[in-house]
């Protein structure tokens, strides 16, 4: 059988891992040793912070409807809860743009809540 030598595999699998470690500091992105540490450990990260933007996200969304509920003296799980009741289903998402980006309609949208949890809330008794 014929002897087969694999330096053409071996340097296109190094071209490979060192092209895709680009941009890493130092070392991580010269050495193949190195380079293929930092980059299995680089699509680790990215696997998990693919889950975790989303998290983050939902938590900036939060925080922006929080802030421009509050201006309207409303508390965030008030004003959550206020939107359910008023049968009102935009998400938290589309909240934090209006919030952000329109804050008149935004205030519409807080002040049909405003009405409903005024009426819900109970009628404090008259002193006598």
């Amino acid at each position: 059988m014929a002897r087969v030598k694999r330096g053409v595999t071996t340097h296109a699998r190094h071209k490979k891992v060192l092209k895709a470690s680009k941009g890493f500091r130092g070392r991580s992105s010269t050495n193949y040793r190195i380079a293929l540490e930092r980059l299995e450990k680089s699509l680790q990260y990215a696997y998990r912070d693919r889950r975790q933007k989303k998290r983050d996200f939902r938590g900036l969304w939060i925080q922006r409807i929080n802030a421009a509920v509050r201006e309207h003296g409303i508390t965030y799980s008030r004003f959550i809860a206020g939107l359910k009741e008023t049968g009102i289903e935009l998400d938290r998402k589309v909240l934090a743009a209006i919030a952000y980006d329109d804050p008149a309609a935004f205030s519409q949208v807080v002040q049909q809540v405003q009405a409903v949890i005024a009426a819900a809330a109970p009628e404090p008794a008259a002193a006598e």
